[in-house]
Protein backbone atom coordinates (compact mmCIF):
# COMPACT_ATOMS: atom_id res chain seq x y z
CA UNK A 1 0.00 0.00 0.00
CA UNK A 2 1.75 3.03 -1.38
CA UNK A 3 0.40 6.71 -0.28
CA UNK A 4 1.30 10.43 -1.60
CA UNK A 5 3.08 12.01 0.95
CA UNK A 6 0.45 15.03 2.50
CA UNK A 7 3.11 17.07 3.22
CA UNK A 8 4.03 17.48 -0.45
CA UNK A 9 0.20 18.10 -1.25
CA UNK A 10 -0.25 20.72 1.25
CA UNK A 11 2.82 22.45 0.39
CA UNK A 12 1.65 22.66 -3.53
CA UNK A 13 -1.26 24.50 -2.28
CA UNK A 14 0.43 26.50 -0.21
CA UNK A 15 2.78 27.67 -3.36
CA UNK A 16 -0.13 28.17 -5.09
CA UNK A 17 -1.93 30.19 -2.62
CA UNK A 18 1.38 32.16 -2.07
CA UNK A 19 1.45 32.98 -6.06
CA UNK A 20 -1.58 34.15 -5.86
CA UNK A 21 -1.56 35.93 -2.81
CA UNK A 22 2.30 37.80 -4.10
CA UNK A 23 0.15 39.12 -7.26
CA UNK A 24 -3.05 40.77 -5.15
CA UNK A 25 -0.24 41.98 -2.48
CA UNK A 26 1.24 44.12 -5.69
CA UNK A 27 -2.17 45.41 -6.58
CA UNK A 28 -2.92 45.97 -3.10
CA UNK A 29 0.94 48.42 -3.00
CA UNK A 30 0.02 49.78 -5.92
CA UNK A 31 -3.16 51.14 -4.74
CA UNK A 32 -2.45 51.99 -1.48
CA UNK A 33 0.16 54.44 -2.85
CA UNK A 34 -2.48 55.99 -5.34
CA UNK A 35 -4.81 56.42 -1.94
CA UNK A 36 -1.58 57.98 -0.08
CA UNK A 37 -0.66 60.39 -2.87
CA UNK A 38 -4.16 61.67 -3.31
CA UNK A 39 -4.23 62.32 -0.01
CA UNK A 40 -1.48 64.25 0.40
CA UNK A 41 -2.69 66.08 -2.77
CA UNK A 42 -6.61 66.76 -2.02
CA UNK A 43 -6.92 65.69 1.73
CA UNK A 44 -9.81 63.40 -0.21
CA UNK A 45 -10.22 60.03 -1.49
CA UNK A 46 -8.89 59.08 -4.56
CA UNK A 47 -10.11 58.85 -7.90
CA UNK A 48 -8.01 57.14 -10.44
CA UNK A 49 -6.77 53.56 -11.26
CA UNK A 50 -8.35 50.44 -12.97
CA UNK A 51 -11.01 48.07 -11.51
CA UNK A 52 -10.56 44.61 -10.68
CA UNK A 53 -14.17 43.77 -11.72
CA UNK A 54 -14.09 44.40 -15.40
CA UNK A 55 -17.66 46.56 -16.62
CA UNK A 56 -19.12 47.25 -13.12
CA UNK A 57 -19.02 50.72 -11.91
CA UNK A 58 -16.13 50.46 -8.47
CA UNK A 59 -14.41 53.74 -7.25
CA UNK A 60 -10.80 52.81 -6.19
CA UNK A 61 -11.42 53.55 -2.65
CA UNK A 62 -13.94 50.71 -2.90
CA UNK A 63 -11.25 48.03 -4.70
CA UNK A 64 -8.73 49.40 -2.24
CA UNK A 65 -10.82 47.58 0.53
CA UNK A 66 -11.51 44.75 -1.45
CA UNK A 67 -8.71 43.79 -2.04
CA UNK A 68 -7.26 44.13 1.54
CA UNK A 69 -10.07 42.05 2.27
CA UNK A 70 -9.02 39.39 0.08
CA UNK A 71 -5.51 39.95 0.75
CA UNK A 72 -6.09 39.36 4.45
CA UNK A 73 -8.42 35.98 3.81
CA UNK A 74 -5.17 34.67 1.76
CA UNK A 75 -3.13 35.18 4.47
CA UNK A 76 -4.94 33.79 7.14
CA UNK A 77 -5.56 30.68 4.62
CA UNK A 78 -2.04 29.99 4.07
CA UNK A 79 -1.34 30.19 8.00
CA UNK A 80 -4.29 27.35 8.34
CA UNK A 81 -2.09 25.58 5.91
CA UNK A 82 1.46 26.29 7.42
CA UNK A 83 -0.50 24.95 10.76
CA UNK A 84 -1.44 21.61 9.28
CA UNK A 85 2.16 21.52 7.36
CA UNK A 86 3.87 21.79 11.03
CA UNK A 87 1.74 18.76 12.19
CA UNK A 88 2.84 16.46 9.92
CA UNK A 89 6.47 17.68 10.16
CA UNK A 90 5.98 16.54 14.36
CA UNK A 91 4.12 13.37 13.62
CA UNK A 92 7.50 12.44 11.05
CA UNK A 93 9.86 13.57 13.36
CA UNK A 94 8.49 11.46 16.35
CA UNK A 95 8.93 8.01 15.08
CA UNK A 96 10.81 9.22 11.50
CA UNK A 97 12.26 5.46 11.14
CA UNK A 98 8.71 4.54 10.19
CA UNK A 99 8.32 7.09 7.89
CA UNK A 100 11.83 6.55 5.98
CA UNK A 101 12.72 9.88 6.49
CA UNK A 102 16.22 11.67 7.05
CA UNK A 103 17.16 14.84 9.08
CA UNK A 104 17.87 16.66 5.96
CA UNK A 105 14.33 16.40 4.61
CA UNK A 106 12.94 17.46 7.91
CA UNK A 107 15.54 20.59 7.93
CA UNK A 108 14.42 21.28 4.28
CA UNK A 109 10.66 21.38 5.62
CA UNK A 110 11.06 23.26 8.23
CA UNK A 111 13.01 25.95 6.44
CA UNK A 112 9.98 26.06 3.59
CA UNK A 113 7.42 26.49 6.61
CA UNK A 114 10.00 29.36 8.15
CA UNK A 115 10.53 31.50 4.85
CA UNK A 116 6.46 31.14 4.03
CA UNK A 117 5.86 32.37 7.37
CA UNK A 118 7.64 35.28 7.64
CA UNK A 119 6.88 36.76 4.13
CA UNK A 120 3.24 35.87 5.56
CA UNK A 121 4.63 37.86 8.27
CA UNK A 122 5.63 41.02 6.31
CA UNK A 123 2.75 41.27 4.47
CA UNK A 124 0.85 41.48 7.44
CA UNK A 125 3.01 43.88 8.82
CA UNK A 126 2.29 45.84 6.12
CA UNK A 127 -1.49 45.56 5.84
CA UNK A 128 -1.60 46.33 9.45
CA UNK A 129 0.52 49.66 9.22
CA UNK A 130 -1.47 50.98 6.88
CA UNK A 131 -4.45 50.57 8.38
CA UNK A 132 -3.36 52.37 11.40
CA UNK A 133 -1.45 55.03 9.29
CA UNK A 134 -5.58 55.82 7.77
CA UNK A 135 -6.55 55.25 11.24
CA UNK A 136 -4.35 58.25 12.53
CA UNK A 137 -5.05 60.14 9.14
CA UNK A 138 -8.32 60.68 9.74
CA UNK A 139 -7.85 61.11 13.42
CA UNK A 140 -6.20 64.28 12.29
CA UNK A 141 -8.52 65.60 10.09
CA UNK A 142 -11.08 65.65 12.37
CA UNK A 143 -9.24 67.60 14.85
CA UNK A 144 -7.85 69.85 12.78
CA UNK A 145 -11.58 70.27 11.30
CA UNK A 146 -12.70 70.92 15.04
CA UNK A 147 -10.10 73.27 15.76
CA UNK A 148 -11.04 75.53 12.52
CA UNK A 149 -15.08 75.81 13.55
CA UNK A 150 -13.47 76.41 17.25
CA UNK A 151 -11.30 79.19 15.98
CA UNK A 152 -14.07 80.39 14.19
CA UNK A 153 -16.48 80.35 16.68
CA UNK A 154 -13.82 82.48 19.17
CA UNK A 155 -13.05 85.11 16.35
CA UNK A 156 -16.58 86.14 15.58
CA UNK A 157 -18.94 85.27 18.30
CA UNK A 158 -21.50 86.07 15.46
CA UNK A 159 -20.07 83.71 12.91
CA UNK A 160 -23.05 81.04 13.60
CA UNK A 161 -26.26 83.58 13.80
CA UNK A 162 -24.88 85.00 10.41
CA UNK A 163 -24.03 81.20 8.78
CA UNK A 164 -27.91 80.12 10.08
CA UNK A 165 -29.46 83.40 8.48
CA UNK A 166 -27.75 82.54 5.40
CA UNK A 167 -28.80 79.23 5.54
CA UNK A 168 -32.13 80.23 6.12
CA UNK A 169 -32.92 82.84 3.39
CA UNK A 170 -31.36 79.96 0.92
CA UNK A 171 -33.44 77.43 1.87
CA UNK A 172 -36.62 80.03 1.64
CA UNK A 173 -35.29 81.75 -2.00
CA UNK A 174 -34.62 78.21 -3.34
CA UNK A 175 -37.11 75.69 -2.02
CA UNK A 176 -39.12 76.12 -4.78
CA UNK A 177 -36.90 75.16 -7.40
CA UNK A 178 -35.95 72.14 -4.94
CA UNK A 179 -39.74 70.63 -4.84
CA UNK A 180 -40.04 71.14 -8.60
CA UNK A 181 -36.49 69.54 -9.40
CA UNK A 182 -37.74 66.96 -7.16
CA UNK A 183 -40.87 66.47 -9.00
CA UNK A 184 -38.95 66.96 -12.44
CA UNK A 185 -38.35 63.56 -14.96
CA UNK A 186 -34.56 64.30 -14.52
CA UNK A 187 -34.80 64.23 -10.88
CA UNK A 188 -36.87 60.87 -11.20
CA UNK A 189 -34.11 59.69 -14.08
CA UNK A 190 -31.21 60.41 -11.67
CA UNK A 191 -32.77 58.79 -8.56
CA UNK A 192 -33.11 55.84 -10.49
CA UNK A 193 -29.96 55.71 -11.93
CA UNK A 194 -28.70 56.20 -8.37
CA UNK A 195 -30.87 53.09 -7.08
CA UNK A 196 -28.99 50.95 -10.50
CA UNK A 197 -25.54 52.16 -9.30
CA UNK A 198 -26.54 50.93 -5.54
CA UNK A 199 -28.17 47.55 -6.63
CA UNK A 200 -24.57 47.17 -9.27
CA UNK A 201 -22.76 47.46 -5.74
CA UNK A 202 -24.65 44.90 -3.70
CA UNK A 203 -24.71 42.82 -6.64
CA UNK A 204 -20.34 43.11 -6.27
CA UNK A 205 -20.44 42.68 -2.48
CA UNK A 206 -22.80 39.39 -3.19
CA UNK A 207 -20.38 38.36 -5.68
CA UNK A 208 -17.30 38.85 -3.48
CA UNK A 209 -19.40 36.82 -0.80
CA UNK A 210 -19.81 34.31 -3.10
CA UNK A 211 -16.58 33.71 -3.94
CA UNK A 212 -15.29 33.87 -0.58
CA UNK A 213 -17.57 31.03 0.47
CA UNK A 214 -16.55 28.76 -2.52
CA UNK A 215 -12.42 29.27 -1.24
CA UNK A 216 -13.88 28.22 2.03
CA UNK A 217 -15.62 25.78 0.61
CA UNK A 218 -12.58 24.39 -1.03
CA UNK A 219 -10.28 24.91 1.81
CA UNK A 220 -12.51 22.93 3.99
CA UNK A 221 -12.78 19.50 1.37
CA UNK A 222 -8.42 20.18 1.12
CA UNK A 223 -8.50 20.04 4.94
CA UNK A 224 -11.01 16.96 4.87
CA UNK A 225 -8.61 15.11 2.31
CA UNK A 226 -5.27 16.32 4.74
CA UNK A 227 -7.07 14.39 7.44
CA UNK A 228 -8.44 11.35 5.53
CA UNK A 229 -4.35 10.94 4.01
CA UNK A 230 -3.28 11.14 8.11
CA UNK A 231 -5.78 8.34 8.78
CA UNK A 232 -4.68 6.69 6.05
CA UNK A 233 -0.76 6.82 6.94
CA UNK A 234 -1.88 6.25 10.71
CA UNK A 235 -3.16 2.70 9.51
CA UNK A 236 -0.51 2.04 7.42
CA UNK A 237 1.98 2.62 10.38
CA UNK A 238 0.33 0.63 13.13
CA UNK A 239 0.02 -1.88 10.77
CA UNK A 240 3.81 -1.83 9.81
CA UNK A 241 4.72 -1.54 13.83
CA UNK A 242 2.13 -5.01 14.07
CA UNK A 243 4.36 -6.90 11.49
CA UNK A 244 7.67 -5.64 12.72
CA UNK A 245 6.69 -7.09 16.55
CA UNK A 246 5.64 -10.33 14.30
CA UNK A 247 9.40 -10.01 12.78
CA UNK A 248 11.08 -9.19 16.03
CA UNK A 249 9.48 -12.38 17.86
CA UNK A 250 10.33 -14.53 15.26
CA UNK A 251 14.10 -13.33 15.33
CA UNK A 252 14.27 -14.04 18.62
CA UNK A 253 12.67 -17.93 18.55
CA UNK A 254 15.15 -18.46 15.35
CA UNK A 255 18.01 -17.15 17.45
CA UNK A 256 16.71 -19.84 20.44
CA UNK A 257 17.04 -22.32 17.85
CA UNK A 258 20.52 -21.31 16.20
CA UNK A 259 21.97 -20.94 20.12
CA UNK A 260 20.51 -24.39 21.23
CA UNK A 261 22.25 -26.30 17.38
CA UNK A 262 25.40 -24.66 18.20
CA UNK A 263 25.57 -26.08 21.39
CA UNK A 264 24.54 -29.21 20.07
CA UNK A 265 27.60 -29.11 18.09
CA UNK A 266 29.65 -28.17 20.81
CA UNK A 267 29.50 -31.30 22.96
CA UNK A 268 30.08 -33.80 19.83
CA UNK A 269 32.76 -31.99 18.95
CA UNK A 270 33.89 -32.73 22.64
CA UNK A 271 33.34 -35.90 22.64
CA UNK A 272 35.23 -36.46 19.10
CA UNK A 273 38.09 -35.27 21.37
CA UNK A 274 37.75 -37.83 24.31
CA UNK A 275 40.46 -40.49 24.29
CA UNK A 276 37.65 -42.60 26.26
CA UNK A 277 35.74 -42.05 22.95
CA UNK A 278 38.04 -43.83 21.00
CA UNK A 279 38.97 -46.55 22.96
CA UNK A 280 34.68 -47.58 23.12
CA UNK A 281 34.64 -47.77 19.51
CA UNK A 282 37.88 -49.81 18.83
CA UNK A 283 36.75 -51.73 21.68
CA UNK A 284 32.87 -52.53 19.92
CA UNK A 285 34.56 -53.15 16.96
CA UNK A 286 36.78 -55.74 17.83
CA UNK A 287 33.57 -57.60 19.30
CA UNK A 288 31.55 -56.75 16.03
CA UNK A 289 34.54 -58.69 14.12
CA UNK A 290 34.26 -61.94 16.86
CA UNK A 291 30.26 -62.08 16.13
CA UNK A 292 30.98 -61.96 12.45
CA UNK A 293 33.78 -64.79 12.79
CA UNK A 294 31.81 -66.82 14.56
CA UNK A 295 28.79 -66.59 12.77
CA UNK A 296 30.66 -67.68 10.02
CA UNK A 297 32.56 -70.32 10.90
CA UNK A 298 29.46 -71.76 13.19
Amino acid sequence: MTLEDPFFVVKDEVSKALSKTRTLFQRWQKLNCAAETSSRVSGGSFSSGSSLLVGTPVTPKEELDWTSTELRNSLHSIEWDLEDLEETISIVEKNPKKFRIDLAELKTRHSFILQTREEVKSMNSQLLAAADKNSDYETEVCLANECEVEITTKNSPTALQKIASTAMANSAKYSRLVNQADESPSHVNANGRGFSQQQAILQQQQAVMAQQDEQLEELASSMSVLKQMSRQVGQEVDEQAVMLDEFGHEMEHTQSKMDNTLNKIAKVMHLTNDRRQWAAIGILSAVLIVLIILFFVL
